[in-house]
């Protein structure tokens, strides 16, 4: 990958770094152990894209969001990657890639909005949004705005109506890679480690196994660092278990 193409400023003031960095996330990270199975180069880039909004790293965002892209990442999928961000990093923290996005869009001529992908209606959200948590994390999350203290159950109901219900019910992306960009959200912002765990198994649940998120990891390291990523690999072991 060419050093100018990633980082056209670094490049010229800070040619070191620019090369170290190239050549170690688009050189060695991409050639690591025979155990794991490469990832398909859009999913790669939507899994890099998930770990920049988590760990808000809008600067290097917009560097990659270019090469996701043209890497054959749709506009729709990014879209939906950061549509779903709401609601695991809030309004504050997401709306500023969600500007970055227009951005590039609108530059590269995609007219806006892009095509609709609700597939849910206002009254059908939370069973609707409820079924998907059943089929990741399993009926023991049946109706589970009836578990708990009365008092925290509207939480419960949230969860199911809006953030499984509003974002995981839509089109765009898949339940796997919903899932996936979940586990790279949560990540890469670290303290969030039981639900990092839950996610984990539910990725592995729905289809994305122990090996596959090591390579996840792995891809998303050079932009979280090591420690959150080693605390990824530790939660990954848990989910395993």
């Amino acid at each position: 990958m060419d050093t100018k193409k990633i980082f056209p400023g670094l490049a010229q003031t800070d040619p070191e770094f620019a090369q170290i960095f190239t050549n170690f996330a688009f050189g060695e990270v991409l050639s690591i152990s025979p155990e794991l199975e490469p990832l398909a180069e859009p999913t790669r880039y939507l899994a890099i894209l998930a770990t920049l909004l988590g760990c808000q790293g809008l600067d290097a965002f917009r560097l990659m969001l270019p090469l996701a892209l043209d890497g054959g990442l749709t506009p729709i999928e990014v879209k939906e990657t950061v549509y779903q961000a709401a609601a695991y990093l809030g309004l504050g923290r997401m709306l500023p890639f969600l500007d970055a996005v227009n951005e590039e869009l609108t530059r590269r001529g995609i007219a806006l909005p892009l095509e609709p992908q609700g597939t849910v209606e206002p009254e059908q959200r939370r069973e609707a949004g409820n079924q998907v948590q059943v089929e990741a994390f399993g009926e023991g999350l049946r109706e589970s705005w009836k578990q708990g203290p009365k008092e925290k159950r509207h939480i419960n109901s949230w969860l199911a109506s809006n953030c499984f219900g509003d974002y995981y019910t839509r089109k765009g992306l898949s339940l796997p890679q919903r899932e996936m960009i979940t586990f790279c959200f949560l990540a890469a912002q670290g303290g969030c480690e039981p639900q990092l765990t839950a996610h984990a198994r539910a990725n592995m649940t729905v289809g994305n196994d122990r090996l596959f998120l090591i390579q996840v990891v792995s891809q998303c390291l050079p932009y979280i660092g090591y420690p959150r990523s080693l605390n990824a690999l530790n939660c990954i072991e848990n989910a395993s278990k």
